[in-house]
């Protein structure tokens, strides 16, 4: 059925409302009684979500706050700007984690929640209406697990096929910042499934959201849902109820999302509402019509549906910054890879013609990035490019360029960040020190 846009407008006004309430100076007493009395709050662990003291983007169907120092909207979905995590260690803070949704940010009561779990490849429950229910106090009663892990989006990067390389891609013209790593508390995928009834017939198995229907080019093509490898499953996912201590927040999958450790950011499914096993593959418009590599380089049908993320590195810093001539500065930023940790990142602060290896922070480890650094001090003025490439554990480095495909998925090339060094009468006369670039607006 189509979306009922009547009972999205109404939602997203009484957030708008919760958030205006409190720019005009409204107790907090008299803001929850009022935001109860519309339906606004759920609750997280006995605790009230906390309300935003800023309104959402207007239109982008996103709850938190999106101020554009930390992000830049793109329609239902939120980059996360690099230069903003500068400084913020290794876990990228929730308020500048970047949110990718198909519709709008659903605001779920964790206390009405049930996951149901179903299907042919378990005992006993071939429909869902006999499915196997978990509630969140029936997962948090569970052996916990937590892990560090990085969320990315299969098509983070896709803007450089056209800037860089020429290509037609369609798709929204992400940068580099659909990506964000966490760590994450949850229970083993494998634990709950077993516990359901888990056959050895098992092949496939699909998680669905709990967000609304997806309508494009006029089609309904239902939630967002996309089959996962039950060997995949039963190795490393989780069902994720934390993020980086604190129960996940709405934009983040509360009260429960699927966690797929080095995959693509389709497979960690957020929402979770419900999970089909089955004895046969699985099919949905997000393994068929998406996440494959169609065009000439790839065979007419598309490629397999794709699972894990690519290499790629990331400047800290904004583009278009500008750096004192004379003055030692330090380069910082991350790489990362999904097939394995990251053993080298080399960096170049003259368009490519020379390369010198960064200072690794982090030891390599598979699912999360490693930040690295290093100090430059510029001497000729003018226009220039930063450029960094990492090799992971497995010896793959990023190449200069890689094989278009229509939908932009997977970029992994080295990508061309400008800058410019600029001649300051100032910068001759302070003493010399580290500084960090910064752009100059």
């Amino acid at each position: 059925m189509p979306i009922d846009e009547s009972a999205y407008d109404r939602r997203r006004l009484r957030q708008w409302l919760a958030g205006e309430a409190r720019a005009e100076g409204v107790s907090r007493r008299d803001m929850l009684r009022l935001a109860a009395a519309a339906g606004v709050l759920t609750t997280l662990a006995g605790r009230p979500v906390r309300a935003y003291a800023d309104t959402p983007a207007p239109g982008s169907g996103i709850v938190k706050p999106l101020p554009p120092e930390l992000f830049t909207i793109r329609g239902t979905n939120a980059e996360t700007n690099w230069s903003a995590l500068r400084g913020t260690g290794f876990h990228t803070p929730v308020d500048r984690f970047f949110v990718r949704n198909h519709t709008s940010t659903p605001l779920l009561d964790e206390a009405s929640w049930r996951l149901k779990v179903w299907g042919s490849g378990l005992r006993g429950a071939p429909g869902l209406d006999r499915a196997v229910e978990f509630d969140l106090h029936d997962l948090r009663r569970l052996p916990s697990v937590t892990l560090d892990a990085f969320v990315e989006c299969a098509g983070n990067g896709r803007s450089y096929f056209t800037s860089q390389q020429g290509d037609t891609v369609t798709g929204t013209a992400w940068t580099l910042g659909a990506i964000g790593a966490a760590r994450w508390r949850g229970v083993r995928l494998s634990h709950v499934l077993r516990l359901a009834g888990l056959t050895r017939h098992a092949v496939d198995l699909q998680p669905r959201g709990l967000d609304d229907e997806y309508v494009t080019g006029g089609v309904n093509l239902g939630r967002v849902r996309r089959p996962l490898p039950v060997a995949k499953a039963l190795d490393d996912v989780i069902l994720a109820y934390e993020m980086n201590g604190e129960p996940l927040p709405h934009d983040h999958g509360h009260p429960v999302r699927v966690l797929v450790p080095s995959w693509v950011g389709i497979s960690n499914i957020k929402w979770v509402g419900d999970i089909e096993v089955s004895d046969q593959p699985l099919y949905s418009p997000w393994n068929t019509d998406f996440y494959r590599l169609f065009g000439p380089s790839h065979p007419a049908e598309g490629s397999a549906p794709i699972t894990r993320q690519t290499l790629k590195s990331a400047f800290e810093t904004g583009s278009g910054a500008a750096f004192d001539a004379g003055v030692r500065h330090r380069l910082t930023g991350r790489s990362w890879s999904g097939a394995g940790g990251i053993r080298r990142v080399e960096v170049s602060t003259d368009a490519g013609v020379t390369w010198r290896r960064a200072d690794l922070h982090d030891r390599p480890r598979p699912a999360t990035w490693s930040r690295w650094s290093l100090d430059w001090r510029p001497t000729t003025p003018g226009p220039t490019a930063l450029l960094a490439r990492a090799t992971d554990t497995t010896g793959r480095t990023q190449p200069d360029t890689t094989t278009p495909n229509t939908q932009g998925y997977l970029f992994d090339a080295v990508v061309r960040h400008p800058v410019t060094v600029v001649d300051r009468p100032t910068a001759q006369h302070q003493p010399e020190g580290v500084r960090p670039g910064r752009a100059r607006a």
